[in-house]
């Protein structure tokens, strides 16, 4: 299927979709009486008055209904690109899906790496997506489960058997569903508490993922087979790629302070409950199943020894347990283990002496029943029926997913600075000492076990708040065992005494402990290097590190090498410096630390802390793993899903799948590759530097304008963003009115909402501009690396996307809310230059006109151009008023205005299918 017929396939279903749900969507605000409001709907418009069809929606119910509209239209483009890849896969196979199984597979048999070499490798990978719960979810918990409904029918409706009666009931039932949306509202009236943030995580780690994680390995095997390779090589359990779960909600407390050692607390109790409910559904479920009667074949010794030794041990509830099912031995050991299971009283999580205290024991009885099934040659009922349900107990233990608990350098300094007065050491300057005195305090320190406070010592807030929380964690270790906590992650890391303040405050609580060798800390300390200063810095922080004795004694163990975790940060970089600077110094960063892991015999497992925009480290994920600099990836490999991507990726099985797939696939890929000599020395790399550096100083002389915080904070809705409530987290790290406070999020956002897209590509135009003035040989061999170096194919194409989702129009109208017209004239001549500069500079080096290359992205922005145009002049309207009654002091005006403010925020986010 050729890529132009796969184009028009995908645009043609698309829009007959889309067609159909409006067209619903129609009929129900007609039934309510809402004639005018139906008739105005884009996409299906009727004929008639468009001055009239434009000022119906711009009204609140047009706005919802906008906002609705996009949301369908998304929610058709998802389902559309679904189908399109099992047209694809019907008509070509595996090998025709990048970045999936199939392709991977095939480029690696072409690579000459054997079957059994890919196989060896497949157990070694270790992936894990980090959950977070950053303020960028515009939808409602209610509304994003109606969502899902919804998609649901959707895709019920592509099942070919329906009669005409089935599909007219269906259609009903869409019917149903969106006039319950569009009766429910979007608008998230109060700021959502970090409980509601932590249900609506859960609802991914405990009701998708599950369901999810079988189906990826069904895709792995059959890719496996249908690329000629031995089946046997991959069969059984302990043969495939390990992915995991980790979560930030209830541990991030960076700026956050609401995150306290309570909500932490409960958090980790609330993850080991659903973790325990995963296995508790998934056991009913096979003993449901295995229903084989002793009748019909012999249980194996092995089985009937280890059903008597646990009757034994469970007393009466183990004869309980048999007796339900006499003839069924398979049965009643499944009916064992789940009287073993701990937490089946949702009031009592702790274990009783005869259930398991760790899920390796579980696994054991699981690996026992596999065994047990195989011995009577049922191996495939083994292989169906237990290897998912031992799957599931490797990737979610009893602990759901890794908490991770991150605070800021600062915060920890001041935490020292407490302990060190509460001990009577002359340290409340402490934060401010030089950075050779703070090493030779810590130094000092960790050679020695004892505390520096007594309990019932006096401590500043701040070493409080550490205390308690690294308390809690100690505590939950000790009960139920470590592997649900995960990293002691330290943002904002600017030297070597911030990763070993945090050493020191854990020995405070235990956390760190005494062994024959020396002080060990039984939690991994993880560096976040997130501005461009940092990451030119990171190499020789993570040396002195690395060199520490207590580091070396502390780190874990991965395919048997000492493993360290480090976090990049994408958002940061790119807020300060630009996305081509950010990107390059993220990229240079990543080689730099690998060479100093390498030097310590440490593999490096890097935590990509990439946002849900291009400015903040989006972009597709087979390509990004493309672009990750050769030899950095050893194969263990964590990275952030934030916000509203997290329902984009995960929402609907599909399209979970799909992305989960994609992930597992392309660092198996990836990891493989980095294994080889590298295969282009393209000689660029001082070309790109100079290029990010260039990028950088237009950048910076942007930002660093007078008047632009001026500029910035009328050209865009900022002031509104601030004032939403959708996300627990503040958007400002202190509170202070700057643009170092405000959080890269809300600065993105804003750019986007307003169109300008700075962080996305300002500065690159001029930077390639006076390259090919300067060097048109260089220049055109940079075009030519484009196809072939990850890298720069990565960074350009985002760039290139980022700017066609900027309008120049738009930002002029929103540029008309800046009051001061020397301010206004001044910035926006300056953008729009650079917005020009950029799109003929990327023409120049991609060699081809944007429209003639990126049809399919074209088509999704030409789809959204006009609802999403009075859209922005809704809110350009709404925001002057807002901000006029502001002026005047009209506050409880404003208040009752802002609703509306905010759900022209909602709605052009739906339309752009993107926040922060």
């Amino acid at each position: 299927m050729s890529s132009d017929l796969t184009l028009s396939y995908s645009f043609e279903k698309l829009d007959r979709d889309l067609r159909e749900l409006m067209t619903c969507f129609q009929e129900i605000l007609a039934d309510l009486g809402d004639d005018d409001l139906a008739a105005a709907l884009p996409w299906v418009a009727t004929a008639g008055d468009k001055e009239k069809h434009d000022e119906v929606l711009t009204t609140e119910a047009g706005l919802q209904a906008l906002s609705l509209s996009f949301q369908l239209l998304n929610m058709v483009e998802e389902n559309s690109a679904a189908q399109t890849r099992r047209q694809v896969e019907q008509r070509v196979g595996l090998l025709a899906e990048p970045g999936l199984w199939g392709k991977h597979l095939a480029r690696l048999h072409e690579m000459n790496f054997s079957p059994e070499k890919i196989a060896d490798t497949l157990p070694t990978i270790w992936v894990e997506p980090v959950l977070t719960a950053h303020p960028t979810e515009a939808k409602r918990s209610s509304v994003l489960e109606q969502h899902r409904e919804l998609y649901l029918l959707l895709v019920k409706r592509e099942n070919q058997m329906w009669t005409p009666t089935e599909q007219a009931f269906i259609r009903e039932q869409i019917k149903v569903a969106l006039e319950r949306i569009w009766r429910t509202g979007e608008i998230l009236l109060q700021k959502p508490d970090l409980a509601t943030e932590r249900r609506g995580i859960l609802y991914y780690l405990r009701d998708m993922f599950p369901q999810v994680l079988p189906r990826l390995d069904w895709q792995l095997r059959h890719a496996w087979r249908a690329a000629g390779f031995n089946p046997a090589l991959i069969d059984g359990p302990g043969k495939l790629p390990r992915m995991q779960f980790g979560t930030w909600v209830g541990g991030d407390r960076d700026g956050h302070g609401l995150v306290t050692a309570k909500v932490t607390e409960e958090t980790l109790r609330e993850l080991r409950q659903a973790a325990l409910s995963v296995h508790g559904r998934n056991l009913q479920a096979l003993g449901q199943r295995l229903s084989l009667s002793r009748l019909r074949q012999g249980a194996p010794p092995a089985l009937r020894e280890a059903i008597a030794a646990n009757v034994e041990a469970l007393g009466d509830l183990g004869r309980e347990a048999i007796e339900r099912n006499p003839e069924e031995p398979w049965r009643q050991f499944v009916n064992l283990m789940r009287a073993k299971l701990p937490g089946q009283d949702p009031c009592m999580i702790e274990s009783l002496p005869y259930q398991y205290r760790r899920p390796d024991l579980l696994a054991a009885d699981l690996l026992l029943l596999y065994e047990s099934l195989c011995d009577i040659d049922a191996k495939r009922l083994a292989d169906h029926e237990i290897l998912p349900v031992l799957r599931a107990v490797e990737m979610f233990g009893f602990h759901l997913a890794v908490l991770d608990v991150r605070q800021n350098s600062e915060f920890h300094d001041r935490a020292v600075a407490g302990l060190l007065v509460a001990a009577g050491i002359d340290g409340a300057d402490y934060p401010d000492w030089p950075l050779e005195k703070k090493m030779e305090l810590l130094t000092r320190e960790l050679q020695s076990p004892r505390p520096l406070a007594h309990g019932m010592a006096e401590l500043n807030a701040e070493a409080t708040n550490v205390l308690r929380a690294y308390r809690v964690l100690a505590d939950h270790g000790e009960e139920f065992g470590y592997e649900g906590l995960g990293a002691l992650i330290v943002s904002m890391t600017r030297s070597t005494a911030d990763l070993l303040a945090v050493y020191l405050l854990a020995r405070e609580v235990g956390l760190v402990r005494p062994t024959p060798e020396g002080l060990v800390c039984m939690l991994p300390v993880v560096p976040l290097f997130e501005t461009v200063e940092d990451l030119v810095a990171a190499p020789g922080i993570l040396d002195r590190f690395l060199a520490h004795p207590i580091t070396k004694r502390s780190l874990p163990r991965f395919d048997g090498t000492a493993l360290q975790q480090v976090m990049l940060g994408y958002s940061d970089s790119a807020k300060g410096a630009g996305v081509l600077s950010g990107q390059w110094s993220l990229h240079h960063a990543q080689r730099a630390l690998t060479d100093v892991a390498h030097d310590h015999e440490v593999r490096l497992r890097f935590f990509h802390g990439r946002g849900g925009t291009i400015s903040r480290g989006a972009g597709p994920t087979h390509r990004f793993l493309e672009s990750l600099p050769h030899g950095s990836l050893c194969g263990a490999f964590r990275l952030t899903e934030q916000g509203e991507t997290i329902s984009q990726k995960y929402a609907n099985l599909i399209t979970a799948t799909y992305n989960l797939e994609l992930l597992l696939a392309g660092v198996t890929f990836t990891r493989l590759n980095h294994e080889r000599p590298i295969q282009i020395e393209t000689g660029l790399d001082s070309v790109v530097s100079d290029l990010a550096a260039r990028s950088h100083e237009v950048y910076t002389e942007l930002i660093a304008m007078p008047d632009f915080m001026t500029y910035y904070g009328q050209a865009t809705p900022i002031d509104a963003i601030e004032q939403s409530r959708i996300g627990s987290r503040p958007s400002r790290r202190t509170g202070k009115r700057t643009l170092n406070d405000l959080r890269a999020i809300p600065f993105v956002f804003s750019w986007n909402q307003s169109r300008h897209y700075v962080p996305g590509w300002y500065g690159v135009g001029t930077a390639l501009d006076e390259l090919g003035r300067r060097d048109p040989e260089t220049f055109f061999n940079l075009g030519e690396q484009v196809k072939y170096w990850g890298f720069l194919r990565y960074v350009f194409t985002n760039i290139e996307t980022s700017l066609m989702s900027a309008d120049a129009d738009i930002m002029a109208a929103y540029a008309d809310l800046v009051e001061d017209k020397t301010v206004r004239d001044r910035f926006l001549a300056i953008i729009i230059a650079e917005f020009e500069r950029t799109r003929n500079m990327l023409e120049r080096l991609f060699g081809g006109t944007i429209e003639s290359r990126r049809p399919r992205l074209l088509g999704t922005l030409r789809r959204r151009e006009k609802a999403l145009l009075l859209l922005h002049e809704r809110q350009i309207e709404l925001l002057t008023r807002w901000r006029d009654l502001l002026r005047r002091d009209q506050t409880d005006d404003a208040e009752a205005l802002l609703p509306r403010v905010l759900l022209s925020i909602n709605a052009l986010a739906s339309g752009l299918r993107t926040t922060g």
